[in-house]
């Protein structure tokens, strides 16, 4: 990395709701990169502190939703000295076309990380033609 390349702390953004919420708590976009390779789109997903038995990801009407929600117990009783990290929920949607094999789609979380692979249709897949 050159010295003028300085690293920047990313600011969390909240969701922008589109209706009232009844849980408390706010909710965050969680960090995403999108990677793609002839067979899938892999989407990452960081979600720190949220654990596997509060993450859920479902497909419905072409949408991909993932929302991780925090036990706020583990944090009771404590007092910040100094933050730089809000907690909050985390929650994410993919509206996904018709090259996407939706009966294949898959997920798994590993150190705060959810990795969700989208694998591409048969027809989506590049493919070789043969000339006569």
């Amino acid at each position: 990395m050159s010295e003028s390349q300085e690293l920047q702390v990313q600011q969390k953004r909240e969701v922008e709701k589109k209706t009232e919420g009844t849980a408390p708590g706010r909710v965050f976009v969680p960090v995403t990169d999108i990677f793609e390779t002839p067979e899938a789109l892999t989407v990452a997903l960081e979600m720190p502190g949220v654990d596997r038995n509060s993450l859920e990801a479902r497909v419905e009407d072409d949408v991909v939703t993932i929302e991780g929600r925090i036990d706020f117990a583990k944090y009771e009783g404590m007092q910040p000295v100094y933050t730089e990290y809000i907690v909050g929920h985390y929650a994410r949607s993919f509206e996904i076309s018709n090259k996407i094999d939706q009966s294949k789609i898959s997920a798994q979380m590993k150190d705060g990380v959810v990795t969700i692979v989208l694998p591409k249709a048969e027809q989506a897949k590049p493919r070789r033609i043969d000339v006569s």
